[in-house]
């Protein structure tokens, strides 16, 4: 079988400017996984864009090039995070000789699990941009630096605001074409119950143990099993 190309837009909505060169676009990979690093050592209130174009080694222009300020650079690698996630299921489902419910659901859910583990900035921005006190578009600017952003931005921010629907709709497009069966609403319902469930258990499991508790995991496991698994065949 081969795997469902991904419908939804390739660069984060959150961006000022597409990426059109070779180079810029490198620049672009370079800002997100300098952004993700530092996610992991210090957190997302003490964050900041030039903290970001230090270790990207970019000029700080760079980063206000794409984006307004860190929350929509943070929504933008939510967005990477997400495509990768469900290139990861895609390439998990089609490589199944007998794909079954079950197989479908260990796919969905083994692979949230080892970006946690693995995937930098993943364990605090998975696929939406974290809360903190007194969060606010124009609050995480740095030192006043904060360029007038749009209605792109605007708009992008406001759907990064409930990023389980964007997952959902995500594993709904896989499930449907790799088990045959239609993307209908009774999926969407079934498959968002799932992933709620599962993300407040995972996230469980990560805060018992920073490699994930396996019997929670397990959990988890059966717990989808039971209520997706009938749904899916």
């Amino acid at each position: 079988m081969v795997p469902v190309p991904q419908t939804r837009p390739q660069n984060p909505p959150a961006l000022r400017r597409t990426p059109v060169q070779q180079r810029s676009a490198e620049r672009l990979a370079r800002i997100l996984d300098a952004c993700a690093g530092l996610l992991d050592e210090s957190g997302y209130e003490q964050l900041s864009t030039r903290a970001v174009a230090a270790r990207a080694g970019v000029p700080i222009g760079s980063v206000y090039r794409f984006f307004g300020n860190k929350r929509a650079m943070v929504a933008a690698l939510a967005h990477r995070n997400l495509d990768e996630y469900a290139r990861r299921i895609s390439e998990r489902l089609a490589s199944a000789p007998l794909l079954d419910a079950y197989g479908a659901i260990d796919g969905v859910l083994d692979e949230f699990i080892e970006m946690k583990r693995t995937v930098p900035g993943f364990a605090l921005v998975d696929f939406g941009v974290p809360a903190a006190p007194g969060d606010s578009a124009e609050g995480d600017a740095d030192e006043g630096e904060r360029e007038g952003g749009g209605e792109g931005e605007e708009a992008a921010e406001s759907a990064a605001e409930d990023p389980n629907r964007l997952v959902v709709e995500r594993i709904c497009e896989l499930l449907a074409t790799h088990l045959n069966r239609p993307a209908d609403d009774e999926l969407r319902r079934k498959v968002l119950v799932g992933v709620e469930t599962a993300d407040a258990l995972v996230r469980l499991a990560f805060r018992t143990d920073p490699a994930g508790d396996p019997a929670l995991i397990d959990e988890t496991r059966q717990l989808l099993y039971a209520y997706l698994a009938p749904s899916l065949a």
